[in-house]
């Protein structure tokens, strides 16, 4: 169900009436980024001081590195809706990149989220990091934002749910949401963050009649998005935040193994797949989707600094 004034009974009194816009501060705009993790890290060293940043974390251990990164740490847990009673009322916006929790289709982490900020003025902008895999399989189709979601698996059903929660919060308190939706984000300096390690490893890739498209954008170009979409979003929009490429999955990881020196990854057939992969890995190679990524260039305004795999890969 979208957010609204009924699924936020702690705000009913702020909800009946339109609420009030937050008084314009002096100084530096307030940001409150919820999920700091690799990206909310590049979006700290992109700011450079010039807003005033809190982050949220359940981890006191990453409190000195956020410190260090420029945000002043507020200790939370977005399974725990009472210890996200002190962020209602600061930010002016908020960046939203922390996933969905790891099992059902609804997304409570948003809603406990929202339900906090509702309490008091809430935020003029709201930017929120969702996944292009709320499309499902398009049989390779290639789209813009228009399209209609028809997510295939509870992962993508949270998010979803947490794009209808936003939707529903921004008309109701004034505020500004936008949505980006974001596929296979790669990095050269981070772990897990390069097709490197799979290449290690020996994991094989789909022949190339079973193989599906897939898109892909950096790491730090999508930090570069989040911030554009803070200062120029449009209320309520999607955007895609994708490179130029049209891969073949097979095809990028051949692709990275050229650029690093490695082993092509071996091919197999998809009932070869049904038998040695996971769950999770095989529905990522049961959905082949190409996407539009014209919003984000004339919208946004962003000139996209690795383009092409080939050209971030190395970076």
């Amino acid at each position: 169900m979208p957010f609204s004034p009924a699924s936020c009974p702690s705000a009913q009194s702020a909800c009946s009436d339109r609420p009030a816009r937050p008084a314009r501060r002096l100084g530096r705009p307030r940001l409150l980024i919820v999920g700091c993790g690799d990206v909310g890290m590049r979006v700290l060293g992109l700011l450079a001081g010039r807003w005033q940043v809190r982050a949220l974390s359940s981890s006191p251990g990453r409190f000195a590195e956020l410190r260090a990164a420029g945000a002043q740490p507020v200790l939370g847990n977005l399974d725990d809706a009472a210890s996200l009673a002190g962020l209602a009322g600061w930010a002016d916006a908020v960046l939203h990149l922390a996933p969905p929790p790891g099992q059902g289709e609804r997304d409570l982490r948003t809603l406990n989220l929202l339900r906090a900020l509702a309490r008091r003025s809430t935020p003029a902008h709201l930017v929120y990091a969702s996944t292009t895999g709320v499309y499902g399989d398009c049989g390779g189709a290639r789209f813009d934002e228009s399209r209609p979601v028809a997510p295939r698996s509870d992962r993508a059903r949270r998010r979803v749910d947490a794009e209808r929660l936003l939707r529903g919060f921004g008309p109701t308190f004034g505020c500004r949401v936008t949505i980006l939706r974001v596929p296979g984000i790669y990095a050269g300096n981070r772990v897990g963050g390069h097709p490197r390690e799979r290449l290690q490893r020996g994991s094989p890739v789909l022949r190339r009649e079973d193989d599906v498209y897939t898109n892909h954008i950096h790491a730090d170009d999508l930090a570069r998005a989040c911030l554009r979409a803070l200062w120029r979003g449009a209320p309520q929009r999607v955007l895609h935040v994708c490179d130029d490429s049209e891969h073949l999955m097979g095809d990028y990881f051949d692709l990275a193994a050229d650029l690093c020196g490695l082993s092509r990854p071996p091919r197999i057939s998809r009932e070869e797949a049904q038998q040695q992969m996971s769950a999770m890995q095989l529905s990522f190679m049961s959905e082949s989707r190409r996407l539009s990524n014209c919003r984000l260039k004339t919208e946004l305004g962003l000139k996209l600094r690795y383009p092409r795999p080939e050209d971030g890969l190395l970076a």
